[in-house]
């Protein structure tokens, strides 16, 4: 017993030693969290139980052109607000619409019919509440109607008699009502944004304790300093979208915040969007601001605004101009796309469209649209389908054909515009032959040929030609970098005539942005490179100097079109000749040594919008580059319906090409090297 006892004793001592140990570590511990590590654990504990608030939305990054000239900037906004407080009335807002505008200059003719009709039923509850019918809450309780249809009915029972106790200070209550219930209901609701005067700011901003809901901020809107040139591309900035709620929620944003809503402010939210001022919360409720707000990063944009601003004007001088012609009575509008071949950059790109107002036609802006308005290419694309011949050894450098119409059973003969002969590939791209390649076609497709006969065709001859025009960007996304871009059309039905139809641009269909990365993939031997309008960005500062360089765009280079080399420079070589001795002669005016190729094609219009194709129309479309040894430039230009057919002549403007001639002109004489844009 006694050998146990001083062996339980040992083990009793050991534990003790080992629990003073630990406690003279804690104690250790202690000492040097209280005495060494107080700020860090103070500064943690702060981190895990502060409130941080942010305050509004700082300034947005500014935007610039690729020479530094600023485009687009912000201004500070005064405005007056409402946001609903919890609990507040209808009776409440609509005496709180009648209060404030004592205080406030509103202009109400904006105001609807609907709008007032709704604040009379905000007015006359009991009364809204009879115009519906026992059977009508009978059928909203068996789920036949609605509340939005019971409320439609109410709005359409309402009389003018009742709305004519309304007088001019009512209908602007009745605005203001408006104005305060729009949208989302957390929403703040702007009620005065432009021309706030300072009284009604003072106002506002000493009395927002007793106007409920209403109150001040200064905020920041968008100005563009070239007015509306290219602001339909550079885009713009508003709330956020409902259907995008969720993904800006996740991204940290508030549902009041202001964001890119389209085009370069969408597509670079992330970099132009600022950082808010961060506020921390006391426990008396006062704010402490522990970080300044934040201007977003600056962008430079590869477009050359001076160049922009001449395509515009050339575009509208000569469109107005050609409305004088013959058959010009569907021709409203002409697309423009120039870029740096062998970078991608988009120096300028225009969209525009003539409309008559007061028997004066002037130019409105649709550049938008040179992504998303695709039209039958025509003749250009015969660059590209020469080298189907090449590449598939149906067609050798220099082979001579005749021109003579081919003939299907069943088919009108297809012809080229006028008879040329025997002519070898140079010839048959410097005078456009369509039966050049037709030829090419059937041979691609096996087919044997005979005058007046049926042919058959290989089921992967479409698949052929579409997979070469895809490598120059014709049927496929050029990846430009803006939101929203289209394919076109693609036809599906493939039959011996349309296969020929497709080889000269006669069926499937492709956007103006398609068309230039196609001339620029012939101008950089080959190259499909991505279209792109941002050419760097600067980190932001407090002045109005550019900051930091952040980074810049390199090319990307998305595919190489894949046939020798000895082929594409024989084709480049046929597009010289188009421009040197064939039918775009002087359509680059005086370019130095460009290559490119016209294009007219056959196109139909629905005239009174009844969903029929009921008139057959001609448009016209160019591409090309200058210098043909080493391209500065790429241009194209696409004018859809220049003229019709059903009238007592066979005139065709030129517009088209005077277009490409004005354009291509003023570029050398702006940049005589061609190298002052880089």
């Amino acid at each position: 017993m006694e050998k146990q006892q001083k062996i339980i004793k040992g083990r009793i001592k050991i534990i003790e030693k080992i629990i003073g140990s630990l406690f003279f570590v804690l104690i250790l511990a202690l000492i040097n969290t209280i005495c060494f590590q107080k700020e860090k654990f103070e500064k943690k504990l702060v981190e895990l139980t502060a409130v941080i608030i942010e305050g509004e939305s700082a300034p947005r990054g500014r935007i610039y052109d690729r020479n530094y000239n600023l485009l687009v900037d912000n201004e500070s906004v005064p405005i007056i607000y409402y946001q609903k407080e919890k609990n507040t009335t209808i009776k409440e807002e609509i005496a709180l619409a009648y209060q404030v505008l004592e205080h406030l200059e509103i202009d109400a003719s904006k105001l609807t019919e609907r709008n007032l009709k709704e604040f009379w039923l905000a007015n006359h509850s009991t009364e809204a509440q009879n115009k519906i019918t026992k059977e009508e809450y009978e059928k909203r309780k068996r789920r036949i109607l609605n509340d939005s249809d019971l409320e439609n009915l109410k709005i359409s029972r309402i009389t003018k008699e009742e709305l004519a106790e309304y007088d001019e200070q009512d209908r602007k209550a009745a605005y203001i009502y408006y104005l305060m219930n729009k949208g989302y209901s957390y929403e703040q609701k702007i009620i005065k944004e432009d021309n706030v005067s300072d009284i009604e700011f003072l106002h506002f901003s000493e009395n927002n304790q007793t106007l409920k809901g209403f109150n001040t901020k200064i905020t920041w809107k968008r100005k563009y300093l070239y007015g509306d040139t290219i602001k339909s591309i550079l885009g713009s900035v508003g709330s956020i979208p409902k259907e995008q709620k969720d993904e800006y929620l996740k991204k940290g944003y508030e549902l009041t915040d202001q964001v890119g809503i389209s085009n370069i402010e969408k597509q670079y939210e992330d970099i132009l969007k600022g950082t808010k001022a961060q506020y921390l919360k006391k426990s008396n409720n006062s704010l402490e601001k522990i970080s300044e707000a934040k201007r977003g990063n600056d962008l430079v944009l590869t477009i050359d605004i001076t160049l922009q601003q001449e395509v515009e004007r050339i575009i509208d001088e000569r469109l107005i101009k050609a409305k004088s012609e013959a058959n010009t009575k569907y021709l409203n509008k002409t697309y423009v796309v120039i870029q740096q071949p062998n970078t991608g950059e988009v120096l300028a790109m225009s969209g525009r469209k003539i409309i008559k107002i007061e028997d004066q036609y002037q130019g409105i802006d649709i550049t938008p649209y040179a992504l998303t308005d695709p039209m039958t290419p025509g003749s250009v694309v015969k660059g590209a389908s020469i080298l189907v011949g090449y590449a598939n050894n149906v067609l050798q450098i220099g082979e001579v054909m005749s021109d003579e119409c081919i003939k299907l059973k069943n088919i009108p003969a297809k012809c080229s515009s006028r008879y040329l002969g025997r002519i070898n590939d140079i010839t048959a791209l410097a005078e456009s032959s369509n039966v050049y390649q037709f030829r090419i076609a059937m041979r691609v497709a096996k087919a044997e040929y005979s005058y007046n006969a049926s042919i058959t065709i290989d089921d992967e001859a479409f698949d052929i030609y579409r997979n070469m025009f895809a490598s120059f960007g014709l049927g496929v996304k050029t990846q430009i970098d803006l939101p929203v871009e289209s394919l076109g059309y693609i036809g599906k039905k493939q039959t011996p005539d349309l296969l020929l139809n497709f080889s000269i641009g006669q069926y499937d269909t492709y956007t103006p942005i398609q068309l230039s990365q196609y001339i620029t993939t012939i101008a950089s031997n080959g190259k499909r490179i991505q279209p792109h309008l941002l050419k760097a960005v600067y980190e932001s500062t407090r002045n109005d100097r550019l900051g930091k360089l952040a980074y810049e765009i390199e090319p990307i280079i998305l595919s190489t079109v894949e046939v020798d080399q000895e082929y594409l420079k024989r084709m480049q070589e046929g597009l010289r000749a188009v421009m040197t001795v064939g039918l775009g002669k002087n359509v680059m005016g005086k370019s130095p040594n460009p290559a490119g190729k016209t294009g007219t094609s056959e196109s139909f219009l629905d005239t009174d919008g009844d969903g029929v194709i009921d008139t057959e129309t001609v448009s016209n479309a160019f591409v090309g580059y200058a210098p043909y040894e080493a391209p500065v430039m790429s241009i194209t230009v696409t004018s859809p319906d220049v003229s019709y057919l059903a009238t007592n002549t066979n005139y065709h403007s030129y517009v088209n090409r005077l277009i490409a001639r004005y354009i291509s002109n003023r570029y050398f004489e702006l940049y005589p090297n061609g190298n002052e844009t880089t």
